[in-house]
């Protein structure tokens, strides 16, 4: 079964709202067998429009990863937040196929 993924790219308007929702966020991750690819870190805008930050989240299925977004604990978390980012994000099913030679 291919794993899910979530994809956000963020801005961060308020950081101290927005250290309220990292805080909690991580309750909804854990239930859901979430882990973090990608945590911000270093990046290059290669084509495209960038955000401050970029994070990806490995789930054990996609299924998984679409509940965790839908979640309550999730929904609580965003509510921390209370606008301090602005975020795009996607959940996404994992390739299992084949790869180049």
């Amino acid at each position: 079964m291919p794993k899910g993924y979530w994809i956000a790219r963020v801005d961060v308007n308020d950081a101290d709202a927005y250290k309220n929702y990292v805080a909690k966020n991580g309750i909804a991750f854990a239930k859901f067998g979430g882990r973090f690819v990608v945590r911000g870190g270093k990046f290059e805008v290669l084509a495209g429009n960038a955000r401050q930050r970029n994070v990806v989240i490995e789930f054990p299925s996609y299924d998984q990863a679409l509940a965790c977004w839908h979640s309550p604990e999730y929904k609580a978390a965003k509510a921390e937040q209370k606008g301090g980012a602005v975020m795009d994000a996607i959940v996404i099913e994992g390739y299992e196929g084949a790869q180049p030679a």
